[in-house]
Formats: C-alpha cells, structure tokens, sequence
C-alpha cells in the first residue's frame, strides 16, 4: 500500500529535477522548520519529514515536501536531524536549504499488513454515503448512469500542493468538460472531505465557492462519516491519519463509469485535468 504521510495528499513526483531559481521566489511566504528525515526516495524529488509545529502555520506531523534543488539533499540521510526551509506560493510549495544538525535512531516499525481485495479497474465500488453541502444524505448511487470522478480533502489543509491543488484540478477539468460541445453531459465531479465534525455543509458551501463560483453545476462538494469511510479506505490504497490536531493523508482520485464500475484510478497530485477529462469521457460512454 503506497502509504504516504502527508498534510491533504500526497506530493509524489511533484517537481522534475532542479529548477533554477525564479527572482520572486525571495518574496514568498518562507517558515523555518525543525525536524528528522525520515526517507528520502531515490530520485530526491521529495524527502518526507517528521516536523515540529510550524508556529501560526501548522502542527506537528509527518509529511512530504518536494524539493526543487535535488542536490539540497546531498550528503543527508534518513535520521538526520534537520533545519529548513519550506516555502509556500500560491500554487505550490517546497524545501530549501537544509542544515544537518545531527543523527538519530528512527524508531522501527513493523511491516504494514497486506491489504486483501484492493479495489482495482473493471470492480464495482461500494455505495458510500455522505452529506452534501446542502445537508442532504447522498449515496454514490445516486449517480448511475453518470461517470464520477471523486477526491478527498479537508477545508483546513493549508499546504496549496495538497487538497487546494485537488479542487483546482476538478475546477479546470469542469472548465474543459464544459467547454468540449460534443461531450457526453452524464457526467459528475465529487469532492469528498473526511474531516465531517469541521466541514459542516455550511463550511463547504463557503469553501466551494472559492473554486466554482455561483455555478455549481457538475461538481458536489460533501462530507464522508468516517465510520463509512474508514472501512473502504485500504481497498482504496487511501491513508488517513488523525496527528496533532491536524491530518495526515495521501491523495487518492477515483472515475467510476456509468453503471459504478472503477474506470481509473489516480495516484498524488501528478494528473493533469486532460487527463481527468479525458478519463471521465472515456467512463461516460461505458
């Protein structure tokens, strides 16, 4: 199971390769963090990190951050105790300028258990209830006859590679399925947070409107119960863990077909809206 801690999902594979530096990037929100590595993947793409609270910004939690300068993490190793920086834009995010302090012994853990019946292309998905943002009880099939594209998030996640970049996505890809005139119009857009006690159906009707406007067309926002939703997770290699008042999770988007069937699954935050699009054209006429 490609469990990844992470703040509202996942930042796999998120940048390239060393970028050079943008004259901006001076100006952009810039926190100071402390913390120990925890794996750093071949590519160096991304290191994930068990952090102190970020004052004003964050808790403490386990997550990953990409890197843009690969080389920054020359010389570094899992258990090194670090100081960086982690800067913020407005669409993205990364780390910086590490400073090894010292070694650590990570503390062992035991091998997670395999997951049995992982939901896989061509399976049926369970029916999922939820509360919509108008606080009434939906099901997943109520939407037969459609193909539905569904992400997780949760309205406090403050990181724009995360959850904000999940809502950006559906955004462009309603934008590009609106836009295409021969496209099938049986179509659904879901954006489901598991944080339920926070993202009353008030708070996301106030929060999707940031990202459609007034028209909500195609694209429900909701709240999943956990006790629904915890269950199904594994067989959806979905990961979410409550830490220090926060979030921990990774990011998992799912295209049912018209009769319910997984058409597709995306993993992270590396799928384009074309390919969302596309995806969703495909499962529609299924």
């Amino acid at each position: 199971m490609k469990v990844l801690m992470a703040l509202c999902l996942s930042l796999l594979l998120l940048a390239t390769g060393c970028k050079p530096a943008n004259p901006s990037d001076s100006a952009l929100p810039t926190h100071a963090v402390h913390g120990i590595i925890q794996k750093i993947p071949p590519d160096r793409h991304w290191v994930t990190i068990a952090h102190d609270a970020i004052p004003g910004y964050m808790p403490a939690m386990t997550m990953d951050f990409p890197v843009r300068d690969t080389n920054a993490l020359a010389g570094l190793a899992p258990g090194d105790i670090v100081n960086f920086q982690l800067v913020v834009g407005t669409n993205d995010d990364w780390a910086q300028n590490f400073e090894r302090l010292g070694q650590t012994t990570l503390a062992s853990t035991a091998a997670p258990a395999p997951v049995l019946d992982e939901l896989k292309p061509g399976d049926m998905m369970p029916d999922l209830a939820f509360t919509s943002e108008t606080g009434t009880v939906r099901h997943l099939s109520d939407f037969r006859g459609s193909a539905v594209a569904f992400t997780f998030f949760f309205t406090r996640c403050p990181l724009p590679d995360f959850c904000p970049r999940m809502n950006r996505n559906f955004a462009a890809t309603r934008d590009i399925l609106l836009a295409v005139t021969n496209a099938p119009a049986n179509w659904q857009l879901l954006s489901l947070s598991f944080d339920p006690e926070i993202d009353t159906p008030a708070t996301l009707a106030n929060y999707a409107s940031s990202y459609r406007g007034a028209n909500a067309s195609h694209w429900l926002f909701a709240a999943v119960p956990l006790n629904q939703l915890m269950p199904l997770a594994p067989r959806l290699d979905l990961m979410i863990m409550r830490q220090n008042g926060s979030i921990s999770h990774n990011l998992r988007t799912i295209i049912l077909d018209s009769q319910g069937r997984i058409h597709r699954l995306f993993d992270g935050n590396n799928w384009t809206p074309q390919q969302l699009a596309e995806a969703l054209i495909e499962a529609a006429r299924q």
